[in-house]
C-alpha cells in the first residue's frame, strides 16, 4: 500500500469525495461518565468548501447531550464493497440556523422529524475537521484481494491501495 498525503485543496476534494460515495458514517461523541465512545449512523448533508461537514440531528438525542460537555467528535466511514475507508477527528458546532435547515431539508430529513422544518428539536451540526486519515483501493475488491494473496505467496511487494493523512 503506497502513502500519498493530501494537503489543502486535494485534501478537501479526497474528503468529499470519499463522503459523498460512502454517505453515512458512524459519529462517535464522548460522555464525560463514559470512558468509551458513542456512535450513532449519520448521513451527511453537505461538504463545503473548507472541508466543514454538515448534519441535521436533534436535541433530544445522546448525541446532543454529549456535544453539550465535549464538541470533539470522530467520524468513521467504511465502504466494503469498494475497499475505501476514512477516519476524521474533529470539532462540532450546534446551531438552529433557518438557512441551512431550509437548505438541507428533504423528504429523508423530514422522515426523522414530526413536526417538519418546524421541530423545536431540530439542530445543524457542523463537523470542522481537524485530522483526517484515508485508505482507498486503486482497483476494486476483488483485484485488491487477488493482489493480496498473490503477494502473501510470492513475497512481491504489489501496490494494492493508497492511504494517508488528510491536511485541510
Amino acid at each position: 500500500m503506497s502513502t500519498e498525503n493530501l494537503i489543502n485543496q486535494e485534501a478537501i476534494d479526497k474528503l468529499r469525495e470519499m463522503v459523498d460515495g460512502i454517505d453515512i458514517g458512524m459519529l462517535g461523541t464522548y460522555s464525560h461518565n463514559n470512558p468509551f465512545i458513542h456512535a450513532v449512523p449519520m448521513s451527511r448533508q453537505e461538504i463545503d468548501e473548507q472541508g466543514t461537514i454538515w448534519f441535521l440531528f436533534s436535541s433530544s438525542s445522546e448525541t446532543f447531550t454529549h456535544l453539550q460537555a465535549d464538541s470533539r467528535v470522530s467520524l468513521l466511514y467504511a465502504d466494503i464493497k469498494g475497499y475505501n475507508f476514512l477516519s476524521v477527528n474533529g470539532v462540532a458546532t450546534i446551531s438552529k440556523d433557518p438557512a441551512r435547515i431550509e437548505k438541507y431539508w428533504n423528504k429523508w430529513v423530514e422522515a426523522w422529524f414530526e413536526k417538519g422544518k418546524e421541530d423545536p428539536h431540530i439542530r445543524v451540526l457542523q463537523v470542522k475537521p481537524v485530522e483526517a486519515h484515508y485508505w482507498d483501493n486503486k482497483t476494486n475488491k476483488l483485484v485488491s484481494l487477488v493482489k493480496l494473496a498473490a503477494s502473501a505467496l510470492t513475497g512481491a511487494k504489489l501496490d494494492i491501495g493508497r492511504q494517508g493523512n488528510l491536511s485541510l
